[in-house]
Parts: C-alpha cells; sequence; structure tokens
C-alpha cells in the first residue's frame, strides 16, 4: 500500500494538466505515490500528452464525459493507498504539501478529510475551499445575496465562512475537491462519490456523509479540516466553458442537493423560499446563457 494516490479528472486542459502532473511528481518526502488521470473525451490531446510524457500515470482515457464523480470513481475503486487525494487539473502543488498533510493526518487522528487553502491566478482566496453545509437557512441567505451583502457576518456569510480569516486553521464542514485529501479506509466506510451529481456539490455530499461516520479507532465523528498551511494555486474553472454556464449547473446542482438531504425534514414555507429562490436564479442564470450549450466538466 503507497501512502497517497492522487487522481485526476481532466477535460481540455492539457497544458494545464502537464503543469499539474509535474508539479505532482516533484513532492518530496513521499513513500509511494499513485497517480492515475480519467480523461473525460478531451479534444484537445490531452490523453496523448499523459501517455507520451507521464507513462508512470494510470491513465483512463473515456469515450465519454463521465461527469466529475463518476470520472473520479472509475480511479477510486482501484485506490490502494493511506490517504487519497482528489485533485483538479488546473492546480499546481508545492513540493512539500503532500508532507504535509501527511503529517496533518497523523497529528490529527480524527481528521477524515483535509484542504488547503486555493489561491487563484490573480491572488485571491478561492472561496469554495471551506464551506458550510448548505442547511435551509444557509442555502436561503446564500441564495437572496445576504450572504454577499454581509460576508463578515457569522449569520449570514456561512457557506463560504468569509468571516473567518484566511490563514487560520478550522474544522469546517467541506472542503473543495479540486484539493481534498481522504483517508484511505474511508472509502471502503462511506463509499464512494455520489454518481447523480455530475458536477459540483459532489463534494459536499461526500463530506457531508464522512462527517456522518464514525472513526472505528476512537468512536468519534470523523471531521473535515481546512488547513492554510498548505496554500494551493487553483485556476478556476479552467475546464468550464463559460461562468454563466457554470452558475447554471451550481444552481441545478444545489437544488439536487437541498432535495438529497434536506427537504424531506424542512417546513413546507421554507422549502417553498429555498426551492423558489434557487429555481428564481436559475431561471435568470439561464437566461443569461441565452443558447449555450451546458458546460461538461466541473
Amino acid at each position: 500500500m503507497c501512502q497517497f494516490c492522487v487522481v485526476i479528472v481532466n477535460y481540455n486542459t492539457r497544458d494545464l494538466l502537464r503543469d499539474c502532473l509535474r508539479s505532482v511528481f516533484a513532492s518530496q518526502a513521499v513513500a509511494g505515490l499513485d497517480v492515475s488521470v480519467v480523461d473525460n473525451a478531451s479534444r484537445d490531446g490531452s490523453a496523448e500528452m499523459v501517455r507520451a510524457e507521464f507513462p508512470q500515470v494510470r491513465l483512463i482515457d473515456n469515450a465519454q464525459n463521465r461527469g466529475y464523480a463518476a470520472a473520479n470513481n472509475l480511479a477510486l475503486r482501484d485506490c490502494r493507498a493511506l490517504f487519497v487525494v482528489l485533485l483538479n487539473p488546473d492546480t499546481v502543488v508545492p513540493s512539500d504539501a503532500l508532507a504535509q498533510f501527511r503529517h496533518f493526518m497523523e497529528a490529527h487522528p480524527d481528521a477524515g478529510v483535509v484542504g488547503p487553502k486555493l489561491i487563484r491566478a490573480d491572488g485571491s482566496l478561492d472561496l469554495a475551499c471551506r464551506r458550510s453545509f448548505p442547511t435551509p437557512a444557509v442555502a436561503f441567505y446564500r441564495f437572496i445575496g445576504l450572504s454577499r451583502l454581509f460576508p463578515r457576518s457569522r449569520r449570514f456569510s456561512r457557506y463560504n465562512l468569509t468571516y473567518l480569516d484566511p490563514d487560520q486553521l478550522a474544522e469546517v464542514d467541506s472542503v473543495v475537491g479540486a484539493c481534498m485529501v481522504v483517508r484511505g479506509e474511508i472509502l471502503e466506510q462511506v463509499g464512494l462519490l455520489d454518481e447523480q451529481f455530475f458536477m459540483y456539490a459532489e463534494d459536499l455530499d461526500w463530506c457531508k456523509r464522512i462527517k456522518e461516520a464514525h472513526n472505528p479507532r476512537t468512536g468519534h465523528h470523523w471531521q473535515v479540516w481546512y488547513d492554510p498551511a498548505v496554500t494551493i494555486q487553483h485556476i478556476k474553472r479552467a475546464s468550464s466553458s463559460l461562468s454563466v454556464q457554470a452558475q447554471r449547473a451550481f444552481n441545478d446542482t444545489m437544488l439536487q442537493f437541498y432535495r438529497k438531504h434536506y427537504a424531506a425534514s424542512t417546513p413546507f414555507w421554507l422549502n417553498g423560499l429555498i426551492v423558489g429562490s434557487i429555481t428564481l436564479r436559475g431561471w435568470l442564470t439561464r437566461a443569461r446563457a441565452g443558447s449555450q450549450s451546458p458546460i461538461s466538466t466541473r
């Protein structure tokens, strides 16, 4: 069993994928590294590049776009490692990142998941790197815009936790699938990503299921941590063709997540407000998108 199994789902980001793989293989102090690339029917020569330049990578070359969760699962089913890393191809990993993740997990026995501080190309924080679950209240505040109006409010800005210092270590509900490290044993205990989520929210759903499970060694619930001691560059939505389409997919998936986890236990009047808010926002996004075809990857 190796220390790390790294899974990268790729769609038309050949040059970024090359940089990402180079950074992964430059990792220091890692005893055993298994890297898989799942290519979702790219048309830019990504799969050919991996075959030619990274023969040590296990390549799964899909004939069609399977979506983010299903593509990850193709590789995750064969992962046998102490830690599993989901990684986007538009990330660059510092050479000491994997070793730091290992040290963190060793120091926090109830940590089932840890994610880094993600920095976008312009130097800003990728807000998705630490989140709360979109409970009825959290989802309502987000979709009616209160989280944006009051980013420092502990009440209204819980989804992206913008009231926290970005350099503060924190136990959170979820980190983002662009870079998340999961204990290998959890895959058997909790299962893989839910493939009903084509893109977005599969990481939220996985973290929720992990936090609801117990560490068999301590009896405590597994924890999810945001660790800013590791900083990774993330070129956001490099494989999403248009931001308005990404927002459209995000709205649809968040409604799907809400219905799976919260709708049945939410009072009908609040359920109506939440579904109505998300649906209205989706309609507005579709109006902006016009006749553009939906995006096809994360």
